[in-house]
């Protein structure tokens, strides 16, 4: 991650929800684990994980490498990235 955006936790959660909705809008978080995989309890393929990085990087203004992908997994690993300060 090589960008200067630092989100709160809150913003992170909706962030992450709002990029998961635009690919599969009627996805359950409330029956969503914190640490649950992504593309496991969403059934997200490898095309749909991509969309969801790329939304979520349009979103929230911060570069995601492909490096950065294994702290996409989940909803607590998603949040502890992106609020994470570049210093």
């Amino acid at each position: 991650m090589t960008d200067q955006t630092t989100l709160s936790p809150d913003q992170a959660r909706a962030a992450i929800r709002d990029a998961i909705r635009k690919i599969i809008p009627d996805a359950d978080f409330d029956s969503l684990a914190e640490d649950a995989s992504f593309q496991s309890a969403l059934e997200l393929d490898s095309l749909d994980f991509l969309s969801f990085v790329e939304q979520l990087s349009a979103a929230t203004g911060i570069r995601i490498d492909e490096s950065d992908y294994p702290d996409l997994a989940s909803m607590a690993t998603s949040v502890a990235f992106l609020t994470r300060s570049n210093q």
